[in-house]
């Protein structure tokens, strides 16, 4: 991994969020692994469809009256609807990345200590892509 990635930790509402600019350097648009193996469930607050919420609603399903998660991830082992691109090959990328579900922002290729994720390692193995190293010390997430 590039070591000019920048992880910008974010806390919100004791909740820690990852995120990374959409460049090079970000793993991710070199995997989308998770976004076609978990199903994308989250509080339905977060769709815009008049709520205040950022998630597109067109792109969502219904799964109970609090619930709603991304379309093609209803029952899990599904692709994301907003993923663009094939699995394991540079130029995958969120469509909607600055409106994604706070699941996916909560989702992060690094632990808050700056150690690989374990199911992000093992998702990225699958796809017979390189483990990730640890961050350097100061990209990890901030102690809260």
């Amino acid at each position: 991994m590039p070591e000019n990635i920048a992880v910008k930790w974010i806390v919100d509402e004791d909740r820690l969020f990852a995120d990374m600019p959409d460049s090079p350097g970000n793993p991710c648009t070199a995997c989308g692994a998770c976004c076609a193996i978990f199903r994308v469930s989250f509080y339905c607050g977060e769709l815009s469809d008049g709520s205040g919420g950022v998630v597109p609603v067109e792109l969502t399903s219904k799964v109970n009256d609090t619930i709603a998660c991304m379309k093609g991830t209803e029952t899990g082992h599904g692709r994301c609807i907003a993923l663009e691109g094939e699995l394991g090959r540079p130029g995958i990328a969120c469509s909607i990345y600055s409106q994604r579900p706070s699941t996916c922002r909560e989702f992060s290729a690094w632990d808050a200590d700056g150690q690989p994720n374990a199911t992000c390692q093992r998702l990225r193995t699958g796809l017979g892509l390189p483990p990730l190293a640890p961050l350097p010390a100061e990209q990890a997430a901030p102690a809260r």
